[in-house]
């Protein structure tokens, strides 16, 4: 008894009809010319090894696993055929033919049929290799597929013949090596640009985060190094690899240690590189888990329309699958559609069919089918995962290759005619071997004039989604393709909205180690980690990341800053210190009202300019010292406002250059109280000193040395206009830049030198009597100057950009205020409060008088 089983794209039922057994596995079309087709339909196997009672090597209760996907194959080579025959124009007056042996799954008993076929034996005769039992050859070359070792074990036999071997599985680069396969032939395109049509897949959708199921062989392991260094290049990580046995326990229902890793990972997007018999128990299982947060992208070589079972089907809906692009033939559909087991009576498997899914019945007689099926049977009518009515990659080989042996033979046999013209009823005669320069010809290329003739190669391809809607529809439908040989941007073209992804998804599934770092962050890679799985950190100041998953930030320009979030640059305000700010409205204010003030004092000494008051201490230096105090006040103003080149230079000169007149008229004032008071001089030298008024030259002088200095920081290195972009968050601070610290110090330090000048002498004088006598004053007035200076060194080597300036604007206000407060106010206190001690009486009843030195002026 033989059961029969469908599953994996391979139907299984139980049927205890013996016609199943009765039936033979090959089948044959004679014609002029045959081909040999060795192709694995169907598969005995047995889950309980009980051995035969009779027959040796047989078990009791086997198993027979049809494979109706690649049954298309046999009707493909069996439409090419058919097309062949009825062109005038190929092969006329010769017909083509063909044997078709099925190939099992052992690799024990896999040259059976080869060796059947070879020697024209029938089964169960004893065969010698050595020998051709048949009276004349008529075999032109074989076809097998479409497993690579199957075609390389009945290659290794063909090869002792130099028989021609054309294979329809996928390319094997094994097979290239010309010297070990010289009469072999694939079909196939290389298929070299798999691993970066794939990549570029992950990357369009931005999937960094991948797992791969790949078959442990020489492909698989080809495979697994073109995609790690393909996803190494664009930053596609990968989250696990796993290498499956390609061998028969791998058909067994058991649970994989895959399964569990598959279920764990956090990858939702997993590559499938395999074929049937080195996945299909693990992909069973998967099938069984239904793994619905799953995206599977994999090959035609294996793909999800294996999977027979209605119930597994769910599992795969939205997979991707890679087709190498191939012309379709419009008429090998309605071939399909209207194949009969009827119509093709030398097919043995297209009975079978009928039988399981359209209600046919064995006559008990012959095994003949009977004429009692379902109406308007068809193979259309199977859903597609279990039977395409379309011509997939391997029977457009299988096509093509029928068509390379038919152009072969035909120039061989236009060759024959052109050497020797054939005789009345005479055929075509040839030895196999000698059919290899008209296939190398075909093979190559050499006749491009075939429409059929597709370049091997040329590694288009298409990009299939997986659709199990309604249920159990299991159709395949083209959503883009991968041009290699076009512009980058233009190679992979995808049609989104067509794509239908698994139930659990809304839209485009994410697979990601790590989430993505937004704009404002940057990339931070983990130690130990893969590059894909990263912490995000925001961007550091003035620094921007506006795209996503950034792994340095961009600074800003100069004239720029980074808002908030860090996603943008901005461009920078200009700013300075305004006369509309507060700051520079205050002290515009305040420098207006002391200038105000110190006119007001001048206007006032001018008026009382012959009382004793204003006439002490030499009031020509008391008229110019208030005169120079109005310039230091209002020469804050010059700071204040929009700086230029000019404004910048004349801060510097008129700052350093008011200041130096007024320390001086200070300095010249003390040195006076010193000569009046102090000094040990004879009278007449006395007297020339006060009546040729010498403390007057010393303004001049002082005035003069300022000016050299100036002269040669003007000449070197003069003060410009400059930029500060760092001082204020979003401002361009305009300011003066000094041009050279040296002699803005140096200027510093020469009116402190005044300063101290001015303080020595005032405090030399400081005991002297207090009705003409300034110096205590003029000492408290250089205290302060010097500790408002000493003070503004740090803060303004402290600060930046507006404050800077203001703080030297506060300077010079509050050193001149000094000035004018503790040398004026005092007179201004005796001229308008108390007028009775500014008089003559007053000053001769004064005890301390010194009556014989008049200070008058």
């Amino acid at each position: 008894m033989v059961r029969i089983l469908f599953n994996h794209s391979h139907a299984y039922a139980y049927t205890s009809s013996e016609c199943y057994v009765r039936i033979k596995e090959e089948f044959h079309h004679e014609g002029d010319v045959n081909i040999g087709v060795f192709l694995p339909v169907h598969t005995f196997y047995t889950a309980n090894k009980i051995p035969h009672a009779s027959v040796p090597s047989m078990f009791l209760f086997n198993l027979c696993r049809y494979n109706f996907k690649i049954h298309q194959l046999v009707l493909a080579l069996i439409f090419a055929i058919k097309e062949i025959n009825r062109n005038p124009h190929l092969l006329p007056n010769i017909s083509l033919g063909y044997d078709f042996y099925n190939v099992p799954y052992s690799e024990r008993n896999i040259l059976t049929n080869v060796l059947f076929w070879l020697t024209g034996l029938i089964r169960f005769q004893k065969f010698h290799c050595n020998y051709n039992c048949v009276n004349e050859r008529k075999s032109a070359a074989a076809i097998t597929g479409l497993s690579w070792a199957k075609s390389a074990h009945i290659g290794t036999l063909l090869e002792l013949y130099n028989f021609p071997q054309l294979t329809v599985g996928p390319f094997e680069p094994i097979f290239s090596d010309r010297g070990q396969f010289t009469s072999l032939y694939q079909m196939a395109p290389k298929g070299t640009t798999l691993s970066l049509a794939m990549v570029s897949l992950m990357l369009h959708f931005g999937w960094t985060w991948v797992g791969l199921l790949i078959r442990d062989d020489h492909r698989g392991t080809q495979f697994l190094a073109d995609i790690r260094e393909k996803m190494e290049k664009n930053q596609v990580c990968i989250a696990f690899v796993e290498m499956i046995q390609s061998t028969l326990n791998s058909l067994a229902y058991k649970y994989w240690k895959s399964l569990g890793i598959i279920q764990e990972t956090l990858a939702n997007i997993i590559i499938i590189f395999g074929d049937n018999d080195s996945l299909q128990g693990l992909m069973s299982n998967i099938g069984q888990q239904i793994l619905t947060n799953k995206v599977w992208v994999m090959t035609s070589e294996w793909d999800v329309t294996n999977i027979a079972d209605y119930f597994l089907l769910d599992s795969f809906h939205g997979s991707l699958i890679f087709s190498q692009h191939h012309e379709q033939v419009p008429e090998f559909k309605n071939f399909i559609q209207t194949v009969n087991p009827y119509k093709y009576p030398e097919d043995n498997y297209l009975p079978k069919l009928w039988f399981l899914f359209f209600k046919c019945s064995f006559s008990e007689l012959d095994c003949h089918l009977l004429d009692n099926c379902q109406p308007n049977a068809s193979l259309e009518l199977l859903p597609r995962h279990i039977f395409e009515i379309e011509m997939n990659e391997d029977s457009y080989n299988t096509y093509k290759a029928v068509y390379t042996v038919a152009h072969s033979l035909h120039e061989m046999n236009l060759q024959q005619l052109q050497m020797q013209p054939f005789g009345n009823g005479e055929r075509m005669v040839f030895f196999p071997w000698q059919l290899h320069p008209f296939l190398r010809n075909i093979h190559v290329g050499g006749n491009m004039a075939l429409e059929w003739k597709q370049k091997l190669d040329d590694d288009k391809y298409d990009i299939l989604n997986f659709w199990n809607f309604p249920k159990g529809l299991g159709k395949k439908v083209k959503v883009g393709n991968f041009l290699p040989n076009a512009p980058q941007s233009q190679q992979l073209t995808l049609s989104e909205k067509m794509i239908q992804w698994p139930e659990r998804y809304s839209e485009i599934p994410h697979s990601v180690c790590s989430e993505g770092c937004g704009p404002g962050f940057r990339k931070v890679s983990l130690e130990g980690k893969a590059v894909c799985c990263y912490d995000c950190t925001p961007c550091a100041d003035n620094e921007i990341s506006n795209e996503t998953d950034m792994e340095n930030c961009m600074k800003c320009p100069e004239n720029h800053y980074a808002e908030t979030e860090k996603k943008h640059c901005l461009q920078k305000a200009v700013s300075f210190l305004n006369y509309e700010d507060p700051l520079g409205m205050s002290l515009t204010t305040i420098a207006l009202c002391f200038s105000v003030l110190t006119t007001v004092l001048l206007g006032l000494f001018v008026k009382h300019r012959d009382t004793p008051i204003v006439k002490a201490n030499n009031r020509t230096l008391s008229y110019t010292l208030l005169i120079t105090l109005t310039v230091c006040f209002l020469c804050a103003l010059l700071f204040i406002g929009r700086p230029n080149t000019t404004t910048c230079i004349l801060q510097q000169i008129t700052f350093g250059g008011a200041f130096t007149v007024a320390l001086a008229t200070v300095l010249a004032k003390a040195i006076t109280v010193v000569i009046a008071f102090k000094v040990t001089f004879p009278r007449r030298v006395l007297r020339w000193l006060i009546i040729s008024k010498a403390p007057n030259f010393i303004i001049p002088m002082c005035t003069l040395i300022h000016l050299v200095f100036c002269g040669i920081w003007l000449g070197t290195s003069p003060p410009f206009l400059d930029q500060d972009a760092h001082a204020e968050h979003g401002h361009i601070i305009l300011v003066c830049n000094k041009g050279s610290d040296f002699a803005f110090h140096g200027i510093l330090g020469y009116l402190c030198f005044l300063a101290l000048g001015s303080f020595s002498m005032a405090f030399m004088s400081r005991n002297l009597p207090d009705t003409f006598n300034e110096a205590k004053f003029l000492s408290f007035s250089m205290l302060v100057f010097f500790c408002v200076w000493i003070t503004f060194l740090p803060v303004y080597h402290s600060t930046k950009g507006k404050v800077m300036v203001a703080m030297e604007v506060f300077s010079i206000l509050a050193s001149s205020a000094a000035l004018l407060g503790f040398i004026f106010v005092p007179k201004c206190y005796i001229i308008l409060i108390r007028p009775d001690k500014n008089s003559v009486h007053h000053i001769r009843n004064w005890p301390h008088s010194r009556s014989n030195n008049p200070l008058k002026t």
